[in-house]
This record gives C-alpha cells, sequence and structure tokens, in this order.
C-alpha cells in the first residue's frame, strides 16, 4: 500500500507570488515546477475568505513516502 505525506502552503506567505492581490503567474509557475521536481504533486488548491474577499490562497501536495529498508543483518558466525 501506498503512504502518502502531504504539504500545505499559503501562497500569501512565499515571497513574489501575491502581492496587493495579484497572483504572478510565471513566478507561481517556477515555484510549482521546483516543487514538481521535489516530487510533490499539486492536488487542491483553495481560498479562505475574511469579509467576502479571498485572504489566502492555500495548495496542498502529496507525495509518497519513500521507505528505506532496514540495514542488513551481519553474517552469522559459527
Amino acid at each position: 500500500m501506498t503512504k502518502w505525506e502531504y504539504q500545505t502552503i499559503s501562497l500569501a506567505q512565499q515571497a513574489g507570488l501575491l502581492n496587493n492581490g495579484t497572483l504572478d503567474a510565471p513566478a507561481l509557475q517556477t515555484w510549482l515546477n521546483r516543487l514538481g521536481a521535489e516530487g510533490w504533486e499539486l492536488v487542491s488548491v483553495f481560498t479562505t475568505e475574511s469579509g467576502g474577499y479571498s485572504r489566502f490562497v492555500n495548495a496542498v501536495f502529496k507525495r509518497p513516502v519513500v521507505s528505506v529498508p532496514p540495514p542488513p543483518l551481519p553474517p552469522e558466525r559459527e
């Protein structure tokens, strides 16, 4: 069974992605490509609202957890 790890990020907190309520699409694309290269897959984007206005754009990512096998046991001695 595949095990997953998740990461949730508020884009408003990432430098250069949201300025005065405007999304910098080229900066966002660069940022998403970097996370994709690290194995993260974007699974959801949603906004949080305050007073009827979108306040933050949040992104949820997932990637498989890579299990590291335990080291081999030392050989048995006779």
